[in-house]
């Protein structure tokens, strides 16, 4: 079965790289040097400093192979070639909430990319799936579990 591509911009492989390295050589070495120092302390049946750091390294080295597994299904969208004729990943949409009379704008992303408080929608996300493709002046309607949200494309530019 061929694992799912993991859609970047490059802003986000960029962050994904640098949370990697500093996971690897920097957060590595302090949970070692952590472990080592309690284990000098003696009996480890009864050290929580020991437990403590032995945890960490533990998430550490998941979140390291999360990263990697990220990284190798990465598919990178470069900003020069994002279609500004309709909406897709790596675009930012500026869009007229119908119903709110209101103004929003979003980045669509790939979804490990996702992150609503800093307006990044995944192109998974039910409002990410109902834009990809829509154009300048075109209606969208977004079904949600809290009823349909209708959407009016104002502008697409690159991020």
């Amino acid at each position: 079965m061929e694992e799912k591509k993991n859609i970047l911009t490059y802003e986000g492989l960029k962050a994904y790289e640098d949370e990697l390295h500093d996971l690897k050589v920097v957060k590595r070495a302090e949970v070692a040097e952590r472990i080592k120092e309690a284990r000098e302390q003696g009996d480890l049946s009864e050290n929580a400093e020991y437990d403590a750091a032995k945890d960490e390294q533990r998430d550490i080295e998941a979140r390291i192979e999360e990263l990697e597994k990220i990284l190798k299904n990465a598919e990178v969208v470069v900003d020069e070639d994002v279609d500004l004729d309709k909406v897709s990943v790596g675009a930012k949409v500026k869009l007229l909430d119908v119903d709110a009379n209101e103004e929003v704008q979003y980045s669509i992303v790939g979804s490990s990319e996702a992150n609503s408080l800093k307006g990044k929608i995944s192109n998974e996300s039910p409002v990410g799936k109902a834009l990809i493709g829509a154009k300048v002046g075109e209606e969208v309607i977004v079904e949600t579990q809290m009823g349909d949200f209708k959407y009016k494309v104002l502008e697409i530019v690159r991020k």
